[in-house]
């Protein structure tokens, strides 16, 4: 079929979606920058690159699905973070947005610490060469195993989830003869998504230990009555997608409260506080996030006033960026497959992947965007639904967007900002196989992490 054969799906005109409405970008061959990684261009021939590399070459040597990662991007938003928050804060890259060996070795190189939340995910830190002391470990349910291997790794903090694990985790710190280093995640009643909060009854998780009754003032005793334990400060988080500081500015304020309280009955003045990550970054055009200099000014002019309110000394920051940073350098390439119009509604775009690897926006109901990365085109724009190949309904890449109607079989689409939790959360559903990740930097490309190959898939199916 040529580029122009196929019947066109609804064009731009004013097209409502589900009960909202949706435009076309003015030129679809334009890029939002917000939205992909800082060396993504197209080149003379309208095609889309990244560090300086042509996606039809990329596809060619590396086959699609793939996850392309911008590592200089990924540097760069890295040394951001360092120098926003400076000496005087720490900054740990949430590793369960993505991690892989080399990934590690260039948070090292960066200057960044690392917050894990498994087994595996520590294993894979420790493997890279990641110095325990840099390491946070996080989790609500973290096995006797896991902490046995923190603790005698020597991981710089362990994030305490409940008063079962104080108790586990003091345990193996006496019989391993080590003083751990802990914080508490307690849970400030405040859950914030993208640009509003509510302040009230979010105890209701699986994660922390409440505010609310007096449960986190409790855990806080207990843990100081351990000798093998160093309480080193709270932590807290309140969400995901965040752009509004002013959750961040509740929790901040209870937090305090529970410092002061503290000090008050105990003496002690904790020296750090962690505020979590969740900060936002641009999946579409309508998304706005903050710099991380103008997110380091906030978060530390929130906790000095009410530091100083409380009459307490301000403590050491720390904060928990990972979507923020690994998200917006990788971008997911498709092959387009079919192309089925349905008239008066939109044209359903199937390329080789799917839910398997960005189980976001069946999970989420998360939004992208999508653009033709293979070509230009003048061509009309239409109203598409990005789907995958998997035996579901629900397995959406893209839900609403507008992409040229000459689109055909064989062109390569691109889906930005899908550095953060794709390829983390990506799966075998159906026996697919999981794409690799490729790190792109000045005109070179290399796989950080293979693609998954049949042989993968029986090696582990031992009936």
């Amino acid at each position: 079929m040529s580029r122009s054969a196929h019947p066109a799906g609804p064009r731009h005109a004013d097209v409502m979606t589900e009960g909202h409405y949706s435009a076309p970008a003015a030129d679809l061959n334009v890029l939002d920058e917000k939205v992909w990684a800082r060396t993504v261009t197209r080149d003379g021939d309208g095609a889309l690159t990244v560090g300086g590399i042509a996606v039809a070459r990329l596809a060619e040597e590396f086959g699609t699905p793939a996850y392309f990662l911008d590592e200089s991007d990924f540097r760069a938003r890295c040394r951001a973070w360092a120098d926003a928050f400076g000496p005087d804060a720490d900054v740990f890259y949430a590793g369960k947005a993505f991690l892989s060996r080399a990934v590690v070795r260039w948070l090292q190189e960066e200057g960044l610490n690392l917050d894990v939340c498994s087994g595996g995910e520590l294993t894979t830190a420790l493997d890279a060469g990641m110095p325990a002391e840099r390491i946070a470990f996080h989790g609500n349910n973290k096995t006797v195993a896991e902490i046995e291997r923190a603790v005698e790794a020597g991981v710089g903090r362990i994030v305490l989830d409940s008063f079962q694990e104080i108790v586990r985790v003091a345990h193996i710190a006496r019989s391993h003869g080590v003083r751990q280093r802990v914080q508490i995640r307690v849970t400030v009643g405040v859950e914030a998504h993208t640009h509003e909060f509510i302040a009230t009854a979010h105890e209701d998780q699986k994660f922390g230990i409440a505010l609310a009754d007096g449960q986190a003032a409790e855990a806080v005793r207990r843990t100081l009555a351990l000798d093998s334990l160093e309480l080193i400060g709270i932590h807290s988080h309140i969400g995901s997608q965040i752009f509004d500081m002013a959750g961040f500015e509740v929790s901040a304020r209870r937090v305090v409260q529970l410092l002061a309280e503290v000090r008050d009955e105990h003496g002690v003045e904790l020296p750090e506080i962690d505020l979590g990550g969740g900060l936002g970054i641009a999946y579409t055009s309508e998304d706005d996030p903050r710099e991380p200099h103008d997110i380091a000014k906030a978060l530390s002019d929130i906790v000095t006033r009410e530091c100083e309110s409380a009459k307490l000394r301000t403590p050491r920051i720390s904060v928990e960026p990972g979507r923020a940073i690994v998200g917006p350098t990788a971008f997911t390439l498709y092959e387009v497959g079919t192309i089925k119009p349905l008239e008066g509604l939109r044209t359903y775009v199937s390329v080789d992947g799917g839910m398997s690897d960005n189980i976001r926006t069946a999970l989420y109901d998360a939004e992208y965007s999508v653009a033709l990365v293979s070509r230009t085109s003048e061509a009309e724009p239409m109203l598409v639904r990005v789907v995958g190949k998997h035996c579901e309904s629900g397995d959406i890449v893209v839900k609403d967007a507008f992409l040229p109607a000459d689109l055909a079989p064989g062109d390569l689409i691109a889906v930005p900002a899908t550095g953060a939790y794709c390829r983390s959360m990506a799966s075998n559903y159906n026996h697919a196989l999981r794409p690799p990740v490729v790190a792109v930097r000045d005109g070179e490309a290399r796989v950080i992490v293979r693609r998954e190959t049949e042989e993968d898939l029986l090696r582990l199916d031992v009936g």
